[in-house]
């Protein structure tokens, strides 16, 4: 058996998430106690207790969802082996602290230092991302790649038939009728502040670039499967890279699970809240294992 760990991205947040972690585990008390001191603003409470407008905005929701991630990470130790790891979008950082890569502070201050830039992009430049249900992949692309006249990309190709686009608001809006028109089962806009992981992302980029470089990265102790990529990596060089690449590139999570999968990987554990990627593993992949650690009576499954 060969597990992977895979950590959740933005969008999987809600109120009161890691509040049972920190009242039943030391270890995640410890985690959210660093995390607000580094942040310097309780991330604690406004996990724990929202309002979930401001759980929701981007500043806040990425440091919440990777404290949230270590807090499980830090309880489990050695308590439960994994041979890779990946994350979603923002889950490639903890997956990176996971994988011996980055410490955990180093990785914290630049997940508030990509939120709050991500946020600010999404301020200056209006956009907005948009799920389309039911075309392939190269389908998706073609119609982007049709519509010149302003920003259309595919931002995340999370599994067969659910691709994710991404751009200029105003102009995407316009133009979700082309997708329904080559077929789509579902065009619906995402609830997000910004356009992810599209070229309005460019100005955040060059910010978190300089940040990143100056950064300590470690070579990996387990295959990365990296988000530009789909493809496992252990180099620091190449992790570095990847990384600053993927705030203006595609998450290829269909590659990354179908990669996974051709290695010997069988055993899919979602570290963080709710269940999103558990349902991209069942989407994507057949005769596998699937679970996730999000509450407290999970964890206690996974230390037994």
């Amino acid at each position: 058996m060969k597990r992977t760990l895979i950590f959740s991205g933005q969008g999987s947040q809600y109120v009161g998430m890691g509040k049972d972690l920190c009242e039943t585990y030391t270890q995640a008390r410890d985690t959210f106690a660093a995390a607000d001191d580094i942040l310097g603003y309780s991330i604690s409470s406004i996990c724990f207790d929202g309002p979930a407008d401001t759980l929701k905005e981007t500043r806040y929701t990425q440091p919440a969802l990777f404290v949230h991630e270590l807090a499980i990470i830090n309880t489990l130790e050695s308590n439960v082996p994994f041979d890779a790891v990946a994350g979603h979008s923002l889950g490639e950082y903890s997956a990176l602290v996971a994988a011996g890569v980055l410490s955990f502070t180093d990785a914290l201050r630049l997940v508030k230092l990509r939120g709050e830039l991500m946020f600010k992009a999404g301020e200056s430049q209006p956009g907005t991302m948009a799920a389309i249900i039911g075309l392939d992949d190269a389908v998706v692309e073609e119609i982007c790649s049709s519509l010149r006249d302003g920003v259309i990309v595919a931002a995340n190709f999370n599994s067969p038939g659910q691709v994710v686009i991404s751009g200029d608001a105003v102009y995407l809006r316009a133009h979700l009728d082309a997708f329904k028109q080559a077929g789509a089962r579902m065009v619906t806009e995402l609830p997000v502040s910004g356009a992810f992981h599209s070229p309005l992302m460019k100005p955040a980029q060059e910010q978190l670039a300089e940040a990143i470089h100056a950064t300590q990265f470690y070579d990996a102790v387990c295959d990365v499967y990296c988000n530009v990529t789909g493809a496992p990596e252990r180099s620091a060089a190449m992790l570095r890279e990847n990384l600053i690449a993927q705030l203006v590139s595609p998450v290829r999570w269909t590659q990354t699970l179908t990669s996974m999968h051709a290695n010997g990987i069988d055993t899919y554990m979602e570290i963080g809240p709710k269940n999103v990627l558990q349902g991209l593993v069942k989407r994507t992949l057949t005769g596998v294992n699937i679970s996730g650690i999000d509450t407290a009576a999970q964890l206690a499954l996974a230390l037994q």
